[in-house]
């Protein structure tokens, strides 16, 4: 009894090993996929499950550009632009009023020391 517990457990365990036919008696009829089986897919199914796999693949590269941010943004659009207005060359610099506090400091320092 403890055996084919045993049994019982090793083939709930490991499905990809798969069943054996062991009885002559074990048959059975596949209704679905024989040669005489009617193709049955009718266009609105074809067309349903063409949006809903689109769909699916839409979702799966939402996912992977939610889940991987290293991977960038390409620009795939024409009317797709921006502008950075902080560090393009026309920009004008701008220095925060400690700095520039501490530089007018530091030169009148140098000055003091050269006199």
């Amino acid at each position: 009894e403890a055996a084919a517990l045993k049994k019982l457990a090793v083939d709930y365990l490991h499905p990809e090993v798969g069943v054996t036919n062991v009885d002559g008696a074990c048959f059975g009829r596949n209704f679905f996929n024989r040669a005489s089986a009617p193709d049955i897919e009718d266009s609105e199914v074809a067309n349903e499950r063409a949006a809903v796999l689109a769909e699916a693949a839409a979702l799966k590269k939402l996912a992977v550009d939610y889940l991987h941010p290293e991977v960038g943004v390409t620009n795939v659009d024409g009317a797709c632009f921006g502008r950075n207005f902080f560090n393009r060359a026309s920009a004008p610099d701008i220095e925060d009023s400690e700095v520039a506090n501490e530089r007018a400091a530091v030169l009148a320092e140098a000055a003091a020391l050269k006199k």
